[in-house]
């Protein structure tokens, strides 16, 4: 007995109806057995209990089934299709809409405080960034981080004052500029 017929059929689903019957086998199988016959005569009596304990008595066929059996399989997909109808005026809808036309104001001191700003921005709030109370180098680190920050979730940063920068996610659109009055407001500042 060959170790692939140990595993014939060892890996099909088993039905618990016994409705349909098995093909006639042809020729070649009848003679496939009888070899099979004679050489399962040489194993001893513990070892061919063990083989036949281990292969599934009966296979089963995947791909039958009734037309009743599909027909209802169609109607229930139909039916779980129809449950996906939402009411546009539900509350949750309305307060997420709510959460997110917040803005918070930030007026950092060090560097590490642009991760709050970045952790706002992340979660689709617009911030608006005062840097009239941080030197120089720091400001400029501060919107370079920042910049890397709007780039990375498709929003916008704009300069709105001296020192201060609007930064927005992709879900707040910003209307008009007023860059040409900063640049006055610089010009006749200094």
């Amino acid at each position: 007995m060959a170790l692939k017929d140990l595993f014939n059929g060892f890996f099909t689903v088993e039905e618990e109806d016994d409705e349909l019957e098995a093909p006639p086998e042809r020729e070649p199988r009848r003679e496939q057995s009888q070899n099979q016959a004679t050489e399962t005569s040489h194993i001893e009596p513990n070892e061919r209990q063990r083989s036949l304990q281990s292969v599934p008595k009966k296979q089963s066929s995947r791909y039958q089934s009734s037309q009743g059996e599909r027909k209802y399989h169609m109607n229930q997909s139909q039916k779980s299709n129809t449950r996906n109808v939402v009411n546009m005026n539900n509350q949750e809808q309305y307060d997420y809409v709510q959460e997110s036309s917040k803005m918070c104001l930030f007026e950092p001191r060090v560097f590490s405080d642009t991760q709050d700003i970045a952790d706002e921005l992340k979660n689709r709030r617009a911030t608006l960034v005062n840097l009239q109370r941080i030197d120089k180098v720091s400001a400029k680190r501060i919107i370079d981080f920042l910049s890397g920050t709007v780039y990375a979730i498709g929003g916008d940063i704009q300069r709105v004052g001296s020192d201060i920068f609007l930064c927005t996610p992709d879900n707040v659109e910003v209307a008009g500029t007023i860059t040409d009055q900063i640049e006055n407001a610089d010009f006749h500042g200094e």
